[in-house]
């Protein structure tokens, strides 16, 4: 779709020219989302391709995923064999269940920013400890868990004039197993519910639900829990208004789907872990 109220596009190539930003401006990295709709109080484009970041950088500390990482670089990854939970980075790609052409514009950073909850980046990253990089304003940056960043749909955590640059996800979270489970009322549909289940080597259980509600919600436990216990767990830590509602799910159904795949999440890896 045009954007007929944009007066400008600037295209920096260094943090220093991101000084400055105003009402009116809007960061474009992929721009799927942008220029699906009119923008009317968007009257200047703020390019950040040229800014050239690496789309991602492997190495003994984790995995760093550039904001402007498109969905089809990084499906493309190969991770090394000693991180079984990069399993996840596909099946979350894939959940997109977009076009070719929307894979190769679309980010890591929008989907994050966007902060809708059927985002499969944030799921990615929620499950798997990720920790957002904030470029603020006077040339410093904070962290935090990407679990404290999407408040709620097309809510997020950033400040004015602040950008996020990366999202860290350390090995640790990378070497443990992982099961997915998706939902959608019809079979190309967005998901209404994603629930994904993460076990460490010394047998901790985390349980991340997402699409479900209106935000990512982790459940950690010592330990795989019993079937009742997974249940209790889940009705404490979501209450019924925190489910999401709209036209791609009820939150009476979507609280019964996330029981539901909770709990064959907690079979999948009980059966590997045993």
């Amino acid at each position: 779709m045009d954007l007929n109220t944009v007066k400008a596009v600037v295209r920096p190539r260094g943090r220093e020219e991101l000084a400055g930003l105003r009402p009116g401006d809007a960061l474009l990295a992929g721009g799927t989302w942008l220029f699906s709709e009119p923008q009317p109080k968007v009257k200047r484009l703020i390019d950040l391709n040229d800014l050239n970041w690496a789309p991602m950088r492997a190495d003994e500390a984790g995995l760093t995923l550039a904001a402007t990482c498109t969905i089809a670089t990084l499906y493309g990854f190969e991770p090394p064999p000693a991180w079984p939970a990069a399993q996840l980075i596909p099946e979350c790609c894939r959940s997109f269940l977009a076009s070719f052409k929307i894979w190769n514009m679309a980010t890591v950073g929008g989907n994050i920013c966007l902060s809708l909850p059927a985002g499969p980046m944030i799921s990615l990253c929620a499950a798997l400890d990720g920790i957002c990089v904030i470029w603020m304003p006077d040339g410093s940056e904070r962290r935090m868990s990407l679990l404290d960043f999407v408040r709620g749909p097309m809510d997020n955590a950033l400040e004015p004039d602040e950008i996020l640059r990366a999202v860290e996800i350390p090995a640790e979270a990378l070497r443990r197993s992982a099961a997915l489970r998706r939902a959608s009322l019809t079979p190309l549909g967005r998901s209404g519910a994603l629930i994904i289940g993460t076990r460490a080597r010394e047998g901790a259980f985390a349980l991340t639900v997402t699409a479900a509600t209106r935000h990512p919600v982790r459940i950690d436990f010592d330990a795989i829990p019993g079937r009742a216990a997974l249940m209790s767990a889940i009705d404490n830590a979501i209450p019924d208004t925190l489910y999401y509602d709209d036209i791609h799910g009820r939150p009476d159904w979507r609280r019964h789907m996330t029981r539901l795949l909770a709990e064959e999440v907690r079979e999948e890896l009980m059966e590997a872990a045993a």
